[in-house]
């Protein structure tokens, strides 16, 4: 069985490890744009299927990969729907999984987060996503795999808003400066997700680096850590990279700004 050997892998580990018959590349690009008042969201799936790392297959983190919401959008799939769209993909109990995007890699770690949550640890997030990439893509199909996930639930991974008003030890907010001076919710500080990645590559900053950032923030040290955003996407990165550094007992609030803001009694920062 191949092992991957940490959260994180580079585009020369996986280029080694592509022919593996146990292995399972994902792409799990999404496109946001935004617009007064919120963002309009696009698939990847046309990109990948113009030309993706050989073997991939696409995973579809807008709608097989999130459970339908009213208002919400990448809600949190439950276990009935996240093992069905994962063994679609052929990853079953017993392969290996290496997963990217092409823009900004929170997506792919939002992919792995949704993995660890359902206690699927075999998982990685390739560095630097598909620009690192050096060998040929090609438009080939996905290869189909007989799989069966069976999902493990890990609830610590997850917070929720009871939690959230009731105050982790340490709150973090994955949006940039000014959306969180826009609005925040008490208590938080600020780690743009966006600053755990080389500006130049797009890879992960050194874990010197990371750890220098992350410490700033008082989110080292062993304690709870809940990781937020808009939608819970950026947040996740933010959660992987804490992984990354070894932190024990991290989540995501997958609700994030915008369960929170919608109800209007609970308290929000501002400036």
């Amino acid at each position: 069985m191949t092992q991957i050997p940490g959260p994180l892998v580079n585009a020369d580990w996986l280029a080694e490890h592509l022919d593996a018959p146990d292995l399972r590349v994902l792409e799990a690009t999404v496109y946001l744009t935004h617009r007064d008042g919120g963002y309009d969201v696009r698939s990847g799936r046309e990109d990948w299927a113009a030309g993706h790392i050989p073997g991939s297959a696409f995973a579809d983190l807008i709608d097989d990969l999130s459970e339908p919401h009213d208002s919400l959008n990448f809600t949190f799939p439950p276990p009935g729907r996240f093992a069905a769209a994962m063994s679609a993909l052929g990853v079953g109990d017993d392969t290996a999984v290496v997963i990217y995007d092409r823009n900004g890699t929170m997506w792919a770690t939002r992919l792995w987060w949704l993995l660890h949550t359902y206690g699927f640890d075999n998982a990685a997030v390739l560095d630097g996503g598909l620009a690192a990439w050096t060998g040929e893509l090609t438009d080939a199909p996905a290869p189909t795999h007989a799989a069966d996930f069976t999902p493990c639930p890990q609830p610590r991974r997850i917070a929720g808003r009871a939690e959230i008003e009731n105050g982790p030890a340490c709150l973090i907010n994955a949006l940039a400066p000014a959306a969180f001076e826009a609005a925040r919710i008490p208590g938080s500080a600020s780690l743009p997700s966006r600053d755990l990645l080389d500006p130049h590559s797009g890879r992960f900053r050194s874990p010197e680096e990371l750890r220098e950032r992350l410490g700033a923030v008082g989110a080292l040290g062993g304690g709870r850590v809940v990781t937020y955003c808009g939608g819970g996407i950026s947040a996740t990165l933010d959660a992987f990279a804490l992984t990354l550094l070894g932190e024990p007992d991290v989540a995501v609030y997958d609700g994030s700004m915008r369960e929170w803001t919608s109800d209007p009694a609970l308290p929000i920062e501002r400036g």
